[in-house]
């Protein structure tokens, strides 16, 4: 089965707790499942994590499902075991996309992300967790549990890489 991120605007929907329930049930009809979300604090867009054979008929179970699938893409998780995450369900505190320059590669992010990685090691106030990479390289989703935003876009800085937007997520 192939990891893919469904970016869902929920601003029209009442409660999280039904919208995580219908994406859930949604990846489950023709036999993908949930394996993560994450909820901006302002509860207007859900980011799932969902594992399925068919980006197709994903889609399609999500759209007949009601939701406003703004962008669903095949990703590559960095930075963390798959099995992990399906046991724990870890829930971060920030999400920091980065929309990728023209012309970065797989390999070239790759060979970056290991060059830059133990920097985080010396960051006190913010934990790097994982990050979901698309697989048509248009962005990154990082994952990160901080003392602030603020420490956050610093830890970036260590890194050396751009935000292009950052989420608080629901706690």
């Amino acid at each position: 089965m192939s990891l893919y991120v469904a970016e869902i605007d929920t601003t029209a929907n009442e409660s999280i707790q039904d919208v995580l329930a219908g994406i859930e049930a949604a990846a489950q009809k023709a036999g993908g499942s949930f394996i993560e979300s994450q909820v901006t604090a302002d509860h207007n867009r859900v980011f799932a994590v969902l594992e399925h054979d068919n980006i197709v008929t994903l889609r399609g179970d999500l759209d007949s499902a009601g939701f406003k699938v703004d962008e669903l893409a095949l990703v590559r998780l960095i930075g963390a075991e798959l099995e992990d995450i399906k046991k724990l369900k870890p829930a971060g505190q920030y999400l920091v996309e980065w929309d990728f320059p023209e012309g970065l590669t797989m390999d070239k992010y790759l060979a970056r992300k290991k060059e830059k990685s133990p920097l985080y090691n010396d960051i006190e106030d913010v934990k790097f967790l994982r990050t979901y990479v698309r697989e048509d390289m248009v962005k990154c989703l990082c994952f990160y549990d901080g003392d602030s935003e603020d420490a956050v876009v610093a830890a970036r800085q260590v890194v050396d890489t751009p935000i292009s937007r950052l989420h608080k997520l629901e706690g």
